[in-house]
């Protein structure tokens, strides 16, 4: 059995703003509808689709999932960025396309106020 790859996000409360804490970095969130934006239904449907149909590229990704490329490589480049997922370097044909990858099989919030 695989062992469990767990992601933790943390946010703080300080001065009317939320800090989502990753390691020594810091990002600043408006609000918790910044962290909405990262947990959108796109974003999970972006994840379910890497998870259980295995894309072979982004634009293998765009269109098992019927959205425009670039829309797409936005949100793949958050999820790369909060450590969801990993691009993985691939040469087919003389190209380097990059295929999406699960890195993760849980997140745990935790909100301070």
């Amino acid at each position: 059995m695989a062992k469990t790859k767990i992601r933790e996000v943390s946010i703080r409360e300080s001065g009317g703003t939320f800090k989502f804490l990753k390691g020594k970095e810091k990002y600043d969130f408006d609000g918790l509808s910044s962290l909405r934006q990262i947990l959108s239904k796109e974003k999970a449907k972006v994840l379910d689709t890497i998870k259980y149909k295995n894309p072979s590229s982004i634009y293998n990704l765009s269109k098992l999932l019927g959205r425009p490329f670039k829309a797409l490589t936005d949100d793949i480049k958050l999820l790369e960025r909060f450590g969801f997922i990993e691009l993985i370097k691939e040469k087919v044909n003389g190209r380097i396309r990059h295929r999406p990858k699960i890195v993760v099989n849980e997140i745990v919030i935790k909100l301070k106020i």
